[in-house]
């Protein structure tokens, strides 16, 4: 069996031959490519945030929204009025749908129409992070998907309580059209906000080569 170092020191003294223990080498040591790593990460989630955002807004908008005007005689829905709707739109709506309708359109916010808000809004905040390096600036355009996504899910509860209510209030009729134009204009600079960094992020990108050398 062989002797451990202690054994050998105790044995020959001074003379004895003890082993060197060396730890491994650290696999890639340098930290050069970890910013472009963690970049192209961000990247992937963020292309996979926009196909799911676009999905989910051709299925809610386009789609289910658009198949439940079979349920109120060819009304549209109220998260379809970008110019927003009055009482008597929704008096002829909720005159239209029948309970079960109504159930469904309740059904619709609560799984696209909260689904798509969510990550849309996460979307956009990573690319917004991703591409823009002042923090005024990142904040200022944060506010906007942020705001978005609070308006829709608000304007969803807001909604399916104006169609349920025994008595329609002029007030929440009001409060409902004001949230959902509100939601469509937020969603529009949200769009214009992800373009800006997007543009941002590839100006900045395309300086860096030029300043980032070394002098001899």
């Amino acid at each position: 069996m062989a002797k451990t170092p202690a054994q050998r020191i105790k044995k020959h003294g001074a003379n004895a031959a003890v082993p060197q223990h060396h730890l491994p080498p650290v696999i890639n040591p340098t930290t050069n490519r970890t910013p472009q790593k963690a970049q192209s990460n961000s990247t992937l989630i963020v292309i996979a945030g926009v196909v799911a955002s676009l999905f989910l807004f051709w299925y809610l908008h386009l789609l289910t929204l658009n198949q439940l005007t079979q349920l109120s005689d060819g009304l549209a829905m109220p998260d379809s009025l970008i110019g927003g709707f009055d009482q008597g739109f929704v008096e002829q709506l909720r005159a239209a749908m029948d309970a079960d309708a109504v159930g469904q359109l309740s059904y619709v916010h609560k799984t696209a129409g909260t689904l798509f808000p969510l990550i849309f809004g996460f979307t956009w905040l990573l690319l917004i992070g991703t591409n823009v390096a002042r923090k005024s600036l990142r904040w200022a355009l944060w506010s906007l998907p942020l705001l978005f996504a609070a308006v829709r899910l608000w304007g969803n509860t807001v909604i399916d309580a104006m169609m349920s209510a025994g008595n329609l209030d002029g007030g929440q009729v009001a409060l409902a059209s004001m949230l959902t134009v509100a939601g469509w204009v937020l969603l529009a600079l949200s769009l214009v906000a992800g373009g800006a960094a997007v543009f941002l992020g590839r100006k900045a990108s395309a300086a860096s080569p030029a300043t980032g050398h070394a002098q001899p």
